[in-house]
């Protein structure tokens, strides 16, 4: 089989007194962060655990677990960069990303190139390999209630 492909979840509670980050772009209009170990880039997160589902390198956590202090805190386009170098080694390259970001508010369509193009420099691909989109979740659970983000993510590796 040449083609691969891996899909990716990851969600975070708002937290006061953090930046929101997401597709390692700060969203300055955000009044709260995302609580988390790392930066709690809930989208680049979905990428990861996408990137090496599709690759069958387990996920995020084998590799960056939240009891690791090399971790908190961490950049997460930093640790994007280390997974794109696992998906190489493996013999892989990365064909697609898309990824689906669900949050109440602030709008995040204003960051959505910047957003693509912070993604794509780190998995070393164009920008039109990598899409970005936005919902929200119509005021339904804890995503509609403005509790937190979820995100999405699918990536189809090809056989270098």
């Amino acid at each position: 089989m040449s083609d691969r492909t891996g899909i990716g979840y990851d969600s975070h509670v708002f937290a006061d007194g953090r930046p929101l980050i997401l597709g390692g772009v700060e969203v300055p209009e955000a009044e709260r962060g995302l609580d988390g170990y790392s930066d709690a880039d809930a989208l680049t997160h979905a990428i990861m655990d996408a990137l090496l589902g599709a690759a069958g390198l387990g996920d995020i956590g084998v590799h960056f677990p939240d009891d690791d202090e090399r971790f908190r805190d961490a950049n997460s386009i930093e640790l994007l960069d280390e997974v794109r170098g696992m998906v190489l080694d493996r013999g892989f390259g990365i064909a697609a990303v898309d990824s689906t970001v669900l949050c109440e508010a602030p709008r995040l369509g204003p960051h959505r190139d910047r957003m693509r193009e912070t993604l794509a420099n780190a998995l070393g691909v164009e920008a039109a390999r990598v899409n970005v989109k936005f919902g929200t979740n119509e005021g339904m659970g804890w995503v509609g209630r403005g509790e937190g983000v979820a995100a999405m993510a699918v990536a189809t590796l090809e056989r270098r």
